[in-house]
Formats: C-alpha cells, structure tokens, sequence
C-alpha cells in the first residue's frame, strides 16, 4: 500500500491511534515531513499522507517540549477519519 504526501484536507481528523516508532523510520518510509517546526507551538512535524485507497492519516507528535522531533523511539499520534489510518500507517512501517 503506498501512500503519499498530499495537500488533501485533514479538517474533521482526529486522534485515532498511536505508533512506536522513531523520526529515522517514518522519514525512510514516508520522506520528510509535510511540516516541521513549531506548528502552533504543539507539533514538531506532521506528515499529511494519502494512501491509494483514499485513506488519509496523519502522523505527528504532540505536546513533545523537547528540542525539535524526538530522536528515540516515540508513540506518533496517527490522525485521521477511522481506524484505516492506523493500520495503513503500520502496514506502510512495518509490513
């Protein structure tokens, strides 16, 4: 399943799961963030995905007042409109 960055509109998304994994990894597997900074003072990076099913997700940190996206293995907040989001996301990761 392949998905892809996208300008798509994520209004209405919201928390639906979470994945352990680290910055390293979802920029392997998804490139760089769709954004990356202090996005409203509470994300550090989001990705906007699309996935050639139409599921959208989005995956970020949330509230990490730390210096910058963490460099250890974290749990990224997966948004979207269902569950889809998260198993797309964990499939794309993990296999």
């Amino acid at each position: 399943m392949n998905a892809v960055k996208t300008n798509s509109s994520v209004a209405g998304t919201s928390l639906v799961g979470y994945v352990r994994t680290t910055y390293d990894r979802l920029v392997a597997t998804f490139g760089e963030p769709s954004l990356l900074g202090d996005v409203n003072e509470k994300v550090q990076a989001e990705w906007v995905l699309k996935f050639d099913d139409g599921t959208i997700a989005t995956i970020y940190d949330w509230k990490n007042y730390g210096d910058g996206v963490p460099e250890f293995p974290y749990d990224w907040h997966i948004g979207g409109y269902n569950g889809k989001a998260v198993s797309r996301v964990v499939t794309a990761l993990y296999g």
